[in-house]
């Protein structure tokens, strides 16, 4: 149901409707009292209304998972450390030929046991470039997969920002000048197209 054009049936007595916008999927409507949004395939109610003096500005802006980047960024350091580390460091070359053998006395004083696991240690220890490299490889691998996830996540929003409450989401439309019209009609003495409303965006990316 358009809701958008149906928004008469839910004004007050001496309300009107000053603008309206209609987006994909729902819109906003903005009365001489109140701000109505109409936001059918967000998660929550189907519809908000706020007050004109509670809203704050419009503003589209783009928005992502955080915890996929931050997950992503962790695991990509992590990546390039250990390959870093694996590719500088050889430990093969200072280990590989150490040789803690000695043949018949060891076991003659009680520890040919201690020196064998002493030497299963550092044979291990010769392989742990290699295994930086091997497991710095996966973290780098799984880095790109979750900064994929990130990127596809990523959605332009145009965001109703209300004092004391959470702000509202909408999908953005293509023309941007949208959130001006909105903003213009709901702010009185909005700043005009050119001078921005100085909202940081969700998204660190561009």
């Amino acid at each position: 149901m358009d809701w958008v054009a149906r928004a008469e049936s839910l004004l007050y007595d001496g309300e009107v409707i000053e603008e309206d916008v209609r987006l994909d999927h729902g819109g906003v409507v903005v009365t001489s009292h109140r701000v109505l949004v109409f936001t059918p395939d967000r998660a929550g109610s189907n519809y908000r209304q706020v007050d004109r003096p509670n809203v704050e500005g419009v503003d589209v802006t783009t928005s992502g998972d955080w915890s996929f980047l931050d997950l992503g960024v962790k695991a990509l350091v992590v990546g390039v450390v250990l390959v870093a580390a694996g590719t500088t460091v050889s430990l093969d070359g200072l280990v590989g030929n150490v040789s803690l053998d000695s043949g018949g006395t060891a076991g003659a004083v009680g520890i040919g046991g201690m020196l064998g696991l002493l030497q299963t240690m550092l044979a291990l220890l010769a392989q742990l470039d290699d295994l930086m490299r091997l497991f710095g490889g996966l973290a780098l691998a799984f880095a790109v997969v979750v900064l994929g996830v990130y990127l596809w996540s990523r959605d332009r929003l145009l965001v109703v920002r209300v004092a004391g409450d959470d702000d509202i989401e909408l999908a953005a439309p293509t023309d941007e000048s949208v959130a001006e019209r909105i903003e213009a009609a709901v702010v009185p003495g909005a700043a005009p197209a050119d001078a921005g409303t100085g909202r940081q965006p969700d998204d660190p990316l561009p």
